[in-house]
Parts: C-alpha cells; sequence; structure tokens
C-alpha cells in the first residue's frame, strides 16, 4: 500500500498527516504501522477528510480524540493551501465545533481556540495533590513537582476510567519552579502511550490548573516541554473560563510517499 504523507512539527509533538483517503475502520492500523516505521519520530497519525460542518477542512486523529498541537498544525497547512491565509476554521476529532486557527505563515507559528473544561477538580494519586480536567474527550490529571514515571501513570490511570466519552487522557508532570511540563499520553483506540514531545491540550490542562484562584482576566503560561515550548492562554471572567488558546512554533515537511 502507497500513502502520501506529510511530516508536521507543532513544538515537538511530531503528527504525521495522511494525505490519501483511508477507510475509518483502517485508520488505527494504518497508524500504528506509520508510528513503527524505522527511523521514525512520528507521535500520533492524523487522517485527512471531507469536511463536515463547511470548514476548511476535517483532521480525523488515529485514535478519534481532539489533539490541540494537531489542530494547529492543520490550521497551518490548510492556511497554506488556500491561500496564504491569516485565520481559518477546522475541524478536529472529538470536538463537535470547529476550531478557530490563526496563523502566521512568516513566523512559523499558529494559535489555536481550545474547547473549555467540562469539568475540573480536585483529587490525588498516591498521596500525591493533582487537579483532574476534563477537557471533553480528552481529559488530563495535572500533578506538580511528582518525577515523571510510568508507574505514577498506572497509579493514576483508574482516575479516567470513570470519566465519559474519553478518546484519550494524560499524566501532566509539572515542574512549577521551571514552568516545564512531561506529557505522557494514551489514546486507547490507537493502542499508544507516549511520551509526548510536547502537549497543546496538556499545556491548556496545566494553565486551568494553575489558573484556578487566579483573578479575572487573562492567564497567560509558556510551557516548557521536552523537545518545545507552547503558549496556554485562559481568559477568566466571575471566577469561571471563558475562552482558551495554545500557541507556539509549527514547521510543515513537504509531502513523501511512503510504503506500507
Amino acid at each position: 500500500m502507497e500513502l502520501k504523507v506529510l511530516r508536521a512539527d507543532p513544538a515537538g509533538n511530531i503528527t504525521l498527516f495522511v494525505l490519501d483517503p483511508v477507510p475509518a475502520g483502517d485508520r488505527a492500523g494504518i497508524a500504528a504501522r506509520l508510528m513503527d516505521m524505522p527511523g521514525g519520530d512520528v507521535e500520533q497519525v492524523g487522517f485527512l477528510c471531507p469536511p463536515l460542518q463547511g470548514s476548511a477542512g476535517r483532521l480525523e486523529m488515529a485514535g478519534g480524540e481532539f489533539c490541540g498541537n494537531a489542530a494547529r498544525a492543520f490550521g497551518m497547512l490548510m492556511a497554506q493551501q488556500l491561500g496564504e491565509l491569516s485565520r481559518v476554521q477546522v475541524e478536529v476529532s472529538g470536538c463537535g465545533q470547529p476550531v478557530t486557527v490563526d496563523v502566521d505563515l512568516a513566523a512559523g507559528t499558529a494559535r489555536a481556540q481550545m474547547p473549555l473544561p467540562r469539568g475540573v477538580g480536585r483529587t490525588e494519586v498516591d498521596g500525591c495533590p493533582a487537579i483532574m480536567v476534563d477537557l471533553i474527550g480528552i481529559a488530563h490529571l495535572v500533578v506538580e513537582d511528582v518525577p515523571p514515571s510510568l508507574d505514577f501513570f498506572q497509579k493514576a490511570e483508574p482516575l479516567f476510567w470513570d470519566i465519559p466519552d474519553l478518546d484519550a487522557y494524560g499524566v501532566i508532570f509539572l515542574d512549577s519552579a521551571k514552568g516545564a511540563i512531561t506529557p505522557l499520553v494514551k489514546v486507547p483506540a490507537a493502542d499508544s502511550l507516549v511520551w509526548e514531545g510536547s502537549c497543546g491540550s496538556g499545556s491548556l490542562a496545566a494553565a486551568i490548573a494553575q489558573s484556578r484562584n487566579a483573578p479575572d482576566g487573562p492567564f497567560v503560561r509558556t510551557y516548557l516541554q521536552p523537545a518545545g515550548a507552547v503558549e496556554a492562554a485562559v481568559l477568566r471572567r466571575d471566577g469561571e473560563a471563558v475562552s482558551a488558546w495554545i500557541g507556539g512554533s509549527v514547521s510543515l515537511d513537504a509531502p513523501v510517499t511512503v510504503q506500507l
């Protein structure tokens, strides 16, 4: 099987876009094969599809999840293809409404509007306080100053099992002194568990967790991550988050054809 693909790098969260049409039932298997290709650094795979809501395009992630970084990169791709636009609306799996992406092609950056949390609550894992941020379709547990480990993730994992309609979930290990996060994210339908180079929704989850007691107005943080940096912004009004964005660098390689 030959497939035309494009490698996107949104702040180190390496994403492979499959440009050829692929039946929905085949996507998880093809994504796994693409991620296992020798010498690859791909963390996730998305499939370009016809839009359903009149937007510039639609991206279906391999596990049906929402991904903020992939949304940013897809927005840049659509902006390039449609005549170097500065703003596009795109559809992304796991999100019921089109996502607005502001693109600066000259600077190589893209900023995406993000879904607001369905729920935010305190909990603990192994005696460590944590904040659960449910972003609808994807949830993150934010823990501060806990050494990143698979063991901690496995202890935290049962907390996600009672959250309905989750396509993906992760633990965001936040180093509060450095303003850095280390994301470990699982997508069950794609059978993937990845220490991500960066995580857009995880960055937003960290900002939401840290801004819970912040005054009204914008709360903006840039989170350093293993392979890049993502800016997360939350606008608070009357003690609630009313809008949210993530932004950062994006680079797109030229399309290539791969043989599976």
